[in-house]
């Protein structure tokens, strides 16, 4: 049996300053759209860390420590699952040429940057990168609630 969902979505819109500081604020309003969702605890964490590192990329990365810099966020919300839109008028790069990182190496031989598009990867069902020179860059991230939760830590 099949159930569908006829209600439209429910979308929430905010625009944070592309500051570290801001970060706690942008984990609050995307924890906000995961519940909303119907998220379990996993994926809410899931979520949260995953707009974080991406958050903190595009600060540190995009924006440079430019002050003006403005990162949008659009959460798209299904019972069950949520899209979340990060939007940024920064540098673009391309993830595919972002190597994998080698995880079958000591600690002290691994790079000290580059685990973070592979944690997004990771905790995140479908992630899409899209540029545009003349609107910027689009980071969307897909999350749908997991059907087991991991067991809870006794």
């Amino acid at each position: 049996m099949e159930i569908f969902n006829d209600s439209p979505p429910s979308v929430l819109h905010a625009e944070f300053p592309g500051h570290f500081e801001n970060l706690s604020d942008i984990a609050a309003f995307v924890r906000k759209a995961a519940v909303e969702a119907g998220l379990d605890d996993f994926s809410v964490y899931s979520v949260e860390t995953a707009v974080d590192e991406a958050c903190s990329n595009i600060i540190e990365h995009a924006y440079k420590g430019k002050q003006n810099g403005i990162i949008t966020i659009t959460c798209t919300i299904i019972p069950g699952e949520l899209t979340v839109e990060l939007h940024d008028t920064g540098k673009s790069f391309d993830p595919t040429r972002v190597p994998k990182p080698k995880l079958d190496v000591p600690l002290e031989e691994r790079q000290d940057s580059g685990l973070g598009l592979y944690f997004i990867n990771q905790l995140m069902d479908e992630v899409i990168f899209s540029f545009d020179k003349k609107f910027g860059n689009t980071l969307t991230l897909k999350k749908k609630a997991s059907p087991l939760q991991p067991p809870d830590k006794q």
